[in-house]
């Protein structure tokens, strides 16, 4: 894709979560604006280029016809899986299309309205279908949940309840059991988006505790004496973790004589023996409940798409503090208290504070761009980017380079890779 086609498109993103808790593939939707874009081939060059080959599947939604027809009709097996909404194939030469692209082998997942299922002349077109649970068959699914398995699946097979095809994705999944049906009963490759309120309420006025997993690998690495540059990487993966570690080192009882405003200034306040303790302690009531996961790994990601996405030059903010930025960003829904009183404890950099409770100041373009990729909304990353005075194809190259770099965990029965 051109520069000048990069200027004429707006992404944004959506992960999908597999069975394991980890990211499966990503979604991309692809807005444009401007003059009609119908250079499919050059889109795919573009993808193809900065989206290497070890990276997690990436599935395109298309809101513009012409792009997706252009799409269909020159992508290759092994491109992009296309993501086709039934209202697209009420064309009849959108349904040709598809057709023709399932013949050459292109991957093609189908979408609808709840409860929708695609026609039988384009079924055999899918290699999956992206699902969305009516009222009734999430209630059905819930409650033969509970029986045993054989009695499960004999629920699930009765003609008077609606048959929920397994291997596919699901989307719009509003509650934890819900997941754990699609992703554990109806063995689905996936969901799209992650129920991240009714996880969290599942809490109540029970603390969240930063994950086991990243803690051990912390406790590690302290002691094979890794350079603190890898651990203070380490610690950017657990928000809340990193949250705790600076509250501590600002503690009354620590007598530190300066603020401590950064992770990496925390590690080396402490000193390997002071941190190795406190990670020991917080070992000790660390969480391994895996649906946290995808909220500390949208956080995580979050942060990194912010400081790709600040520019560069003088008067610029440090990385470390955009970073920061990010990952306490969405505290106050790990926390359940407002984002105010839990950054009150903290001496963060003004330009952190001034992004997170005024929306002013050099960090603030960042967050409110990065915020928008998070939604197939397109249209309002593009006003972001003209209020902001930044380059369509400079976020829409940093997106994709972004998304490009995260952990690759396939799926079970995923088949689109």
């Amino acid at each position: 894709m051109s520069i000048s086609l990069l200027d004429q498109v707006s992404l944004g993103y959506q992960l999908y979560w597999n069975a394991q808790r980890e990211p499966a593939a990503v979604g991309l939707a692809i807005g444009t604006h401007g003059a009609p874009l119908t250079d499919g081939p050059a889109l795919l060059a573009t993808l193809q280029a900065l989206w290497p080959r070890q990276a997690l599947p990436l599935l395109l939604a298309v809101s513009s016809g012409a792009l997706l027809r252009s799409l269909l009709d020159h992508a290759q097996p092994g491109s992009p899986g296309l993501i086709l909404e039934e209202s697209q194939l009420r064309d009849a030469s959108m349904a040709r299309r598809v057709h023709h692209a399932h013949q050459r082998g292109l991957a093609l997942l189908w979408r609808g309205a709840a409860g929708a299922r695609p026609s039988t002349a384009l079924a055999p077109c899918f290699s999956g279908l992206l699902l969305t649970l009516t009222a009734q068959e999430a209630l059905t699914g819930l409650q033969a949940s509970r029986l045993k398995p054989k009695a499960f699946e004999q629920a699930w097979s009765a003609p008077t309840h609606s048959t929920l095809p397994s291997g596919h994705l699901y989307a719009d999944v509003a509650s934890r059991r819900l997941v754990d049906l699609c992703l554990d009963e109806l063995n689905a490759w996936g969901v799209a988006g992650w129920p991240v309120d009714e996880v969290l309420d599942g809490y109540g006025k029970r603390l969240i505790q930063p994950a086991q997993s990243v803690i051990t690998r912390l406790l590690e690495a302290v002691d094979a004496d890794d350079s603190s540059s890898d651990i203070d990487q380490l610690l950017r993966r657990e928000p809340i973790l990193a949250y705790r570690l600076l509250r501590f080192a600002n503690s009354a009882g620590l007598g530190l004589r300066m603020p401590v405003d950064a992770l990496s200034r925390a590690v080396e306040a402490l000193g390997y023996g002071q941190l190795r303790a406190w990670l020991r302690e917080q070992r000790s009531r660390a969480s391994s409940d895996p649906d946290l996961l995808p909220i500390s790994t949208a956080m995580t990601l979050r942060a990194r798409l912010m400081v790709q996405l600040q520019p560069d030059g003088a008067g610029q903010c440090p990385e470390e503090d955009v970073y920061l930025c990010g990952l306490l960003s969405q505290m106050d829904l790990l926390l359940g208290e407002p984002l105010p009183a839990v950054l009150a404890r903290l001496p963060l950099p003004a330009s952190v504070k001034a992004a997170l409770l005024q929306q002013t100041g050099p960090i603030r373009a960042a967050l409110e761009i990065a915020t928008a990729l998070e939604s197939d909304h397109t249209d309002r990353t593009r006003l972001l980017c003209e209020l902001h005075q930044v380059e369509a194809q400079t976020v829409n190259r940093v997106l994709l380079q972004t998304l490009a770099q995260t952990r690759h965990q396939p799926a079970k029965s995923l088949l689109l890779v």
